[in-house]
């Protein structure tokens, strides 16, 4: 594995911040460890340059590896460095942003290293959900590190050169490199590790760029907002032709077409990203059925069901959402659980999981039924029933416990003759959207053209949401 690059450890810093923005912390730091001969051998910052910087704007805190400092393995001070960038991060409440080049664990230091990453975790740990945690892999970020990577909340890798990987391909037993190399960035993607793949490392540090000016600064910051000059009533005259490819019906629904997709290699069928509806950032969730081309032309189909990835890959985004105040809009379009032996063992835990966490939501959420919600994967897609604020159903959409023609099998299954009858009459008093309506689970049927509309006047009488929730400690969930 190579951790060559293009750019060197404070390149990668100035190509990210604004220009003449960065001012380094704890330059002189080096290690203290002499032994196995590193009293011969000057460490400049210990292999890793710490500082804070400016983001269009917003303060930012940031550590960049130096492979060409003892190929930027992590020892005691250098720990020290990045926790102490945590520390000041966490008083000024900005995001803290780690730009990963690194050979792992000094060995030399051993045990003093090893108490290193244990106090980095746990800075990490408690600045979740209090401040946006991002890290970028340029080089190599194994072992430790790679677990450092995962508890942060978005994880960037550039394409060629970047490895992700707790045991490396060689050390699995079976595996090699060059039978199936999974510390790439397009395996690790797939898995659903990583948020984010770039072509190179400047395509890497412009979409962390533009991610951080999406999020708010910490779980306190209403910020994450600016002024609109898109049209707040703009019809949405194409977004009929959009709703089987709900990232492209997404595009059109925000402002300027703004749309940051997360884990777009990972569970194809559940689309999760940021938006922008009248200057708010909103986190947006949404069920796919097909992978449309530039041309409309479709490329994959996926079943209109809830996979375990897909429900995994919503749960984690949602909470993310809660944690940092951003709401929730969520297009629904689902009519029961993904049938394989893949998902059979664990769609009921993965599924449970993104129940709790729309239930368990504070923040504004708005739900819009596109064409079907059946059953109770309907339930867990952020239905009124689990406390979403606000629900609009597409006009001719289908809302029940499955299709009419099924239902109407299973009630009549002795009298086949009267099946057909029975299903016409079921769609209409137990399946349409009015019927759902009527009952006060769709606050109202709108048009396809109307939805940014109804969407954006919903979120704005919801900006002052408050909501509160038993006392307890957390959830088990």
């Amino acid at each position: 594995m190579t951790s060559t690059s293009q750019l060197s450890a404070r390149d990668r810093i100035v190509t990210l911040l604004d220009e003449n923005s960065f001012v380094e912390v704890g330059a002189l730091v080096t290690r203290r460890s002499t032994d196995f001969n590193l009293q011969q051998k000057e460490v400049p910052s210990d292999g890793v340059i710490t500082g804070y910087g400016i983001i269009d704007g917003n303060p930012v805190y940031v550590y960049s590896q130096d492979v060409a400092v003892m190929n930027g393995s992590i020892g005691e001070m250098h720990a020290k460095k990045i926790s102490n960038l945590y520390d000041l991060a966490m008083k000024v409440g900005a995001p803290v942003i780690g730009l990963i080049d690194c050979a792992g664990l000094r060995l030399q230091e051993a045990t003093d290293a090893l108490a290193g990453f244990g106090d980095l975790y746990l800075k990490q740990s408690l600045a979740s959900g209090v401040i946006p945690q991002i890290t970028a892999i340029f080089g190599n970020c194994g072992g430790g590190s790679a677990i450092s990577a995962s508890l942060c909340d978005f994880v960037f890798m550039e394409e060629k050169n970047a490895k992700l990987f707790v045991n490396a391909p060689n050390a699995i037993l079976g595996n090699n490199s060059t039978k199936c190399d999974t510390a790439t960035a397009s395996f690790m993607a797939e898995a659903g590790v990583v948020d984010f793949v770039e072509a190179d490392e400047e395509s890497v540090l412009n979409s962390i760029r533009n991610l951080v000016a999406m999020l708010p600064a910490n779980n306190e910051d209403d910020a994450s907002y600016e002024e609109c000059t898109d049209d707040l009533n703009r019809a949405l005259s194409s977004f009929t032709s959009e709703l089987s490819d709900t990232t492209l019906a997404l595009k059109d629904l925000s402002d300027h077409g703004i749309f940051i997709e997360l884990k777009k290699a990972y569970a194809k069928d559940m689309v999760t990203g940021f938006i922008k509806l009248n200057g708010l950032t909103v986190g947006a969730v949404a069920n796919r059925t097909a992978l449309l081309d530039e041309d409309g032309k479709v490329i994959e189909k996926y079943d209109d069901s809830l996979s375990t990835a897909g429900c995994y890959k919503a749960e984690k985004f949602v909470k993310f959402c809660n944690a940092f105040q951003i709401p929730v809009l969520t297009l629904t379009n689902v009519a029961g659980y993904s049938a394989t032996m893949k998902d059979a063992g664990s769609i009921a835990i993965a599924t449970a999981k993104l129940t709790y966490a729309f239930a368990n939501a504070t923040v504004p959420k708005v739900n819009v039924i596109l064409e079907k919600a059946y059953g109770s994967a309907y339930i867990t897609m952020n239905s009124k029933h689990i406390g979403a604020d606000m629900v609009f159903a597409l006009d001719g959409s289908m809302i029940g416990t499955m299709d009419a023609e099924l239902a109407a099998q299973i009630m009549y299954a002795d009298n086949k003759e009267e099946q057909a009858l029975k299903a016409t009459e079921y769609k209409v008093l137990q399946q349409s959207a009015e019927s759902a309506a009527k009952r006060g689970y769709v606050d109202a049927i709108i048009s396809p053209e109307s939805v940014r509309q109804h969407v954006i006047y919903a979120f704005e009488m919801l900006f002052t949401k408050r909501e509160s929730r038993p006392s307890k400690k957390h959830g088990t969930v």
